[in-house]
Order: C-alpha cells, then structure tokens, then sequence
C-alpha cells in the first residue's frame, strides 16, 4: 500500500499556480471582493505562505493583470488571410470570450479595481490597447497611418472596450449581434472618415474590392441600402 505524497513545488512553479488560482477568483467576483484567506484556501497553502511568494494582494493582483492583459492581447491575433471582415468578426468572438469567462475581472481592470491607479496596471492596460491597434493596422496592411486611419482604428479598440464593459451589465444583446455589430461600426468609422479625406477613401475602396456581399462589410452595405428610400 502507498501513500500520497503531496509534491513541493519551486518557487516559480508556486507563483504560477498562486497567478492562475487568483485570476480564476477575479473571473467570478470583483478583485476587491477576494481576499488573500480565500486565495490561500483555493491554492491548498497557508496564508503566510502567500505573502511569502506575494509581498501583498497589489502585487499578486499585478501578476494576474499581466497574465490576462497577455492573453487578452492575443485575442486581436489572426492570420492575414481572407477579407477583413471576416477577419475582424473572428477578432471580436475571441475578445468577447475573454470578456465573458472573465467578467468581473475584466470590468475592475477597466473601471478600477485594486490596482487602479499604479503605474503597473496602468501600463499593461494601455499595452493591450497598443497591442490591438497594432494588429488591425497588419490585418490593413500599413505600417504607418495616415493620422485619419490611426484615428479611426484607435476609436473603434475604445469602443470595443466600452460596449463589453456596458454588454456585462445586463448582457442584454446577444453576444454574437453584438459582435457582428461591431465588426459593422468598424466600417462606419471608416466610411466616415473616408468621406473627409481622400486617403481614406483609397484606403476604404481596397478594403471593399475585397469583401463578399454575404461577409460582414457586404451585410451592412446590404442592410444601409435598405433604409434609404426609393424614389416617389
């Protein structure tokens, strides 16, 4: 017969579980509503043990921020194939999982939670924003933007930013119209501006000569052309 042995861990090895075990406590509940009792309980350690690996609840919340914010980043990652609407549609599904399966979470970091105000998680906030403008400029194909364009692309990252945290209020629209409908206000942003500017415009007609009439940009063209009406 054989005992159970439980299995030390190493330093960095208990860090990364005590990182997983509270951003699982932060997905459910708001950060200031989870205490390092509870974060100590969940990870089967003492609390001194926590302060051990932890100096305190800010630091480990920062550990936890860091590991999402690079996650969440991620989520704006997509192979360059195929029309930008679809491409962008597919971007918006990954975010909004992320918003849902990390709700409370996700709407302390943006309102301000624990951390709210240091320098730390402010610095990773914004670095998820980059991270995401960056990206919608690749999947446009330009390096450097015209100040209309960078304009437009870091208005739509803030608007999806707030639609998922007013959407986690009441999640009264369904996720996946949701979704779509942000892929459309990329569009709009975009149609706007190009009506001012003709960089734009060129910028917008390349986009457009590639998009299907059943994809997201096609949709919308489909669904404006329907409000306008026809002659008397």
């Amino acid at each position: 017969m054989t005992t159970g042995v439980r299995r030390r861990m190493g330093v960095e090895e208990r860090r990364q579980q005590l990182i997983g075990v509270a951003l699982e406590l932060f997905s459910h509940r708001s950060p200031d509503d989870v205490s390092i009792d509870e974060i100590a309980a969940a990870a089967g350690i003492s609390r001194p043990l926590v302060y051990h690996y932890f100096p305190g609840k800010l630091s480990l919340y920062e550990a936890a921020l860091r590991r999402a914010a690079d996650d969440l980043a991620q989520r704006f990652v997509e192979p360059h194939e195929g029309p930008l609407g679809s491409r962008l549609l597919r971007v918006m599904g990954r975010f909004f999982a992320f918003v849902d399966d990390h709700g409370p979470g996700f709407s302390a970091l943006m309102r301000g939670g624990p951390a709210a105000g240091s320098s730390r998680a402010n610095a990773l906030i914004d670095e998820v924003r980059q991270a995401a403008y960056e990206q919608i400029l690749k999947h446009i194909g330009i390096e450097r933007p015209p100040a209309r364009l960078a304009l437009v692309v870091r208005s739509w990252v803030s608007l999806a930013e707030s639609t998922a945290l007013i959407w986690l209020d009441g999640r009264e629209i369904p996720r996946a119209e949701l979704e779509l409908q942000l892929v459309h206000d990329f569009a709009a942003l975009a149609a706007v501006s190009a009506a001012y500017d003709e960089e734009m415009a060129q910028i917008l007609v390349r986009i457009l000569a590639d998009e299907p009439a059943d994809g997201p940009f096609g949709v919308l063209v489909g669904r404006m052309a329907a409000l306008i009406p026809g002659p008397a």
